[in-house]
C-alpha cells in the first residue's frame, strides 16, 4: 500500500520535494511532477498531471521502449479525488502497525477500478515501481523504487543464499563430534561464533560465496568483500545495526590495513560505504552482474513516518549517498532459509558463513 500512497500523492501534488540527508523535506528545492508511468499487468498506464485534473492513457511499451496508446479511451478525473484517495490510504496505513494485512475499502477499491489500478504492487522486472516525467510530460522519464516507513519495506540488499559470506574457521582442528556440537548450540549466531572463539577456534575471512556476488563487491573495491564480511560480523557480535556505527566502529578495527591518514583525511572507509549503499540503491544485485553503468533505477521516492513523500535522485549523488549512510541499517535473515550461521565443511575445510542484508530504517 505504500507503493500506491506515493502514487496518489503524486498526483494530488503535482510536485515532490527533494530529501536531505536527515530524511526531510528540502524547503528550498521542490520539483514539479508533470506525467507518472505505472506498469499493470494488462499493459501501461500514464497519468497525465494538468491543472485541477489527471488525464489517463492506457497502452504499451514498444519494442523501442516508446509508449503506443491503446484503445482504451481516456479517462479525466479531479486532482482533489487523489488527494482524498491518498488521505484514505495514509489513515489504512497507519491503523494497522507496520502495515500488514491491509483491507481496501470498497469506496477505495471503486476508485482504484475507475483509474484502472488492478495491481497494488507495479509489474517490473527492473526493480522500479513508478516512472516520473518533471517539469512537462516530455521530459525523460525518471524510474524510482518507492520505500514506505508506514508499510513493510523491500531491502536494498536482500539477504539470499547468494550474499552469504565465507569465513575459514583455523586456529584448532575441530573433530567432526565438536563441530556437531557447537551446531546443535541454542540461541543465535553470535552465540555459536562466541562458542567457536572459546574453544580456540578463529574465524577468518576467506570468501564470498556466490562468484557473481564476490565480482559485485569487487567492483566497489578488490578489498570490499572482507570489509562487508567485518561489518557483518561485528554486527552479530557487537548487536550494532546502523551502517552508519558499524563504519565507524570499522575505522577503529581497519579491517584492510590501511594507512591512518588515508582513514582519517580522507575518509575511505566511509566513502566506500556510501559507493556501495548507492550501487545498491540503484539496482545491484547479489545474483545479477553489475557493470557500473546506470539502471532503470534512477531514485528512491521515500514515504517517511508522517506521510511526506521525498525525492532522492542520482543527479544529487551526494545527498543520496548522505541519506542512505545515515538511513540504512544491517538485518538478520533467516538462519534456516539462507544457509548460514553454522560450521560447514567444503573441501576438508570448515567455514562458517554470514549474510549481508541491508534495508532502509524504519524511522
Amino acid at each position: 500500500m505504500g507503493e500506491i500512497y506515493a502514487f496518489f500523492r503524486l498526483l494530488a501534488d503535482g510536485q515532490v520535494a527533494l530529501g536531505t540527508a536527515e530524511a526531510a523535506p528540502d524547503g528550498q528545492q521542490v520539483w514539479p511532477v508533470a506525467l507518472v508511468q505505472r506498469e499493470e499487468h494488462d499493459g501501461t498506464r500514464r497519468y497525465r498531471v494538468e491543472a485541477d485534473s489527471v488525464r489517463i492513457v492506457s497502452g504499451c511499451i514498444d519494442r523501442s521502449g516508446a509508449f503506443r496508446p491503446g484503445d482504451e479511451p481516456e479517462a479525466v478525473f479531479p486532482r482533489q479525488d487523489f488527494a482524498d484517495a491518498a488521505e484514505c490510504v495514509l489513515s489504512l496505513l497507519r491503523s494497522v502497525p507496520g502495515g500488514e494485512e491491509l483491507e481496501v475499502p470498497e469506496a477505495l477499491e471503486g476508485f482504484l477500478n475507475a483509474t484502472r489500478i488492478y495491481d497494488l504492487e507495479a509489474k517490473t522486472d527492473d526493480r522500479t515501481d513508478l516512472h516520473v516525467a518533471f517539469w512537462h510530460a516530455g521530459a525523460p522519464l525518471a524510474g524510482f523504487s518507492v520505500r514506505c516507513r508506514l508499510a513493510p519495506m523491500a531491502p536494498l540488499l536482500d539477504g539470499g543464499r547468494t550474499a552469504n559470506l565465507k569465513l575459514e574457521q583455523t586456529g584448532v582442528k575441530f573433530a567432526a563430534p565438536m563441530v556437531n556440537k557447537v551446531n546443535a548450540l541454542p540461541g543465535t549466531v553470535a552465540d555459536r561464533m562466541r562458542a567457536i572463539e572459546r574453544l580456540g577456534g578463529v574465524l577468518r575471512y576467506a570468501d564470498v560465496a556466490d562468484r557473481v556476488f564476490r565480482c559485485n563487491l569487487s567492483m566497489i573495491d578488490l578489498h570490499f568483500p572482507r570489509l562487508l564480511a567485518e561489518m557483518v560480523r561485528t554486527m552479530h557480535l557487537e548487536d550494532i545495526t546502523r551502517v552508519a556505527d558499524l563504519t565507524e566502529s570499522m575505522k577503529t578495527l581497519n579491517p584492510l590495513k590501511i594507512k591512518d591518514e588515508l582513514i582519517q583525511k580522507h575518509g575511505f572507509y566511509e566513502y566506500k560505504v556510501k559507493q556501495f549503499l548507492l550501487a545498491l540503491a540503484q539496482g545491484m544485485r547479489p545474483a545479477k552482474i553489475f557493470r557500473g553503468t546506470a539502471s532503470a533505477v534512477e531514485g528512491i521516492l521515500l514515504v517517511d513516518g508522517e506521510g511526506r513523500l521525498l525525492c532522492y535522485h542520482r543527479s544529487q549523488p551526494d545527498v543520496f549517498a548522505e541519506f542512505l549512510y545515515r538511513n540504512t541499517r544491517f538485518e538478520k535473515s533467516a538462519v534456516e532459509k539462507d544457509k548460514y550461521g553454522y560450521l560447514e565443511r567444503e573441501n576438508g575445510t570448515y567455514y562458517f558463513k554470514l549474510n549481508a542484508k541491508i534495508g532502509l530504517l524504519k524511522r
